[in-house]
């Protein structure tokens, strides 16, 4: 890929997919235009106007690339040079084990990097319609957010019902307002991450009348009421409200977000908590800590009430309340083809949340791989889907025809996505048992995807982009 095409990629969409996208693709020495609808129209959720605005949690969730699909995708994002992770890597706080960032410094320094790219030409402007085939190659990666009109005609050309579930947002609380004659600093099991020290999360501990009257709450308080038409929306596990968990019986926030293992009072080392609450720090400053696992369709109103009662919270001052929003994405093994291309429309690639993929870097990996195509594309090169056995390569082919079509869910990063490997065994060739031998098979399955998706990664050096973007008629107009 040497020579530059003349006519742009479009991509429409400034979150993480379409950032990421846009970045590969430029660095593949193809120009793009970058569409972004805020602030002309703004959504739900979004604060800002920034592009790659971190919505819901400011963590990436784990960055171990030996035991942690997770981390594997993240190692293999920074194998590929993706403008996500090294924004990420730039503006990181502390989180145990975790990668968290600084949700407003992370989105301007993917903003600056992609406003300084010669070649990616930013258009602030809602695209209402699928683009035909005049405008070439299209990137569409709006996100579980996709305005109204543009889901519409998605779903026209598609010929496909909706798909839809609710994502929960957590509450942001302010440090100081925190009484730390109650709680204290303690990561689970004195886990020591990236930027931590083995103390990042703040614990308040409930006894368990403290945390029986939480439950009645939580199930008593007053919540969202849905629109006729969100009746039947399901939600994704991943990101229950904390409301709906508890619905599943009294114990169950026990053994989730609210489980006491791996912890211990420092005000009060000999009493055993029933149940702790822990907040992640959510900002490079420390000020802010959002609570983890606290997603909520309660009322704010609501959220105050009985968040206060939380030992610990009872003067907490919120930075932002717990919120809900509808996501949309599609049936993309029956819809998406091998490149993400759409079958019906080959010109249009998409990316990110709306093809079924859940969380901040799954959305990204996509992106990531979107962009790559597109570029090789419209290079006249071939470019293979990245191996299987590699995170990025699992997780696509879950998307393009791993899953069944039938009940067909958004889906994280999980090792079970990986093809098998070999079962493990140790130095003296026995065979491993429990734990050992699920530790090996990670550590395994690990090492041969890094190892696997390395020549993939370097593909497509190039020498330093020119600048194109007022050699296409769209851009001369906007421009003039």
């Amino acid at each position: 890929m040497t020579d530059t095409p003349q006519d742009p990629l479009h991509v429409i969409g400034g979150g993480l997919a379409g950032s990421e996208a846009a970045w590969q693709a430029a660095q593949l020495g193809v120009p793009v235009i970058l569409h972004e609808m805020r602030p002309v129209r703004e959504t739900e959720v979004h604060q800002t106007d920034g592009l790659a605005e971190l919505v819901c949690s400011n963590s990436f969730r784990s960055d171990d690339a030996k035991n942690n699909a997770v981390g594997v995708l993240h190692a293999e994002m920074r194998l590929c040079h993706s403008l996500i992770m090294r924004s990420a890597n730039a503006n990181k706080v502390p989180a145990g084990g975790a990668l968290a960032v600084d949700r407003v410094a992370f989105s301007q320094h993917v903003q600056a990097a992609l406003e300084a790219h010669p070649l990616i030409t930013i258009v602030r402007e809602e695209v209402t319609n699928l683009p035909g085939k005049e405008w070439g190659h299209v990137i569409i990666a709006t996100g579980p957010l996709t305005s109204p009109s543009l889901s519409s005609a998605i779903g026209a050309l598609t010929g496909e019902d909706e798909l839809a579930f609710f994502d929960a947002i957590a509450p942001i609380v302010h440090k100081d307002s925190i009484n730390f004659d109650i709680a204290w600093f303690q990561s689970r099991y004195d886990k020591v991450g990236p930027e931590g020290d083995g103390a990042d999360y703040i614990n308040c501990p409930l006894t368990q009348g403290q945390y029986e009257t939480f439950i009645t709450d939580l199930m008593t308080g007053d919540k969202t009421i849905f629109k006729e038409w969100e009746q039947n929306t399901p939600y994704f596990d991943g990101c229950l409200p904390i409301e709906v968990m508890a619905q599943r019986g009294p114990e169950t926030l026990r053994f989730g977000p609210m489980k006491p293992v791996g912890l211990t009072n420092a005000h009060a080392p000999d009493i055993k908590s029933y149940a702790i609450v822990q907040l992640r720090q959510d900002n490079k400053l420390g000020t802010l800590y959002n609570m983890v696992g606290f997603q909520t369709k309660l009322k704010h109103g609501e959220q105050k009430r009985i968040f206060r009662k939380i030992p610990g919270l009872e003067t907490a001052e919120f930075a932002r309340l717990g919120g809900l929003h509808r996501n949309t994405f599609l049936n993309s093994p029956k819809l998406l083809d091998q490149f993400l291309r759409l079958r019906a429309a080959p010109h249009l690639t998409f990316a990110g949340q709306i093809t079924g993929v859940e969380g901040y870097v799954e959305s990204a990996a996509t992106g990531l791989l979107a962009g790559r195509f597109a570029a090789s594309d419209m290079s006249g090169c071939s470019l293979a889907s990245p191996p299987p056995t590699s995170a990025m390569g699992a997780l696509l082919a879950h998307i393009i025809g791993g899953a069944d079509i039938k009940t067909f869910q958004p889906m994280n990063i999980n090792f079970g996505l990986f093809p098998p490997i070999d079962p493990p065994q140790s130095p003296d060739g026995k065979r491993l048992r429990g734990k050992e031998k699920g530790r090996a098979r990670k550590n395994a399955l690990a090492a041969r995807a890094l190892k696997d998706l390395g020549a993939w990664a370097n593909v497509g050096t190039l020498e330093p982009p020119r600048d194109h973007r007022l050699n296409h008629p769209i851009l001369t107009a906007q421009e003039g």
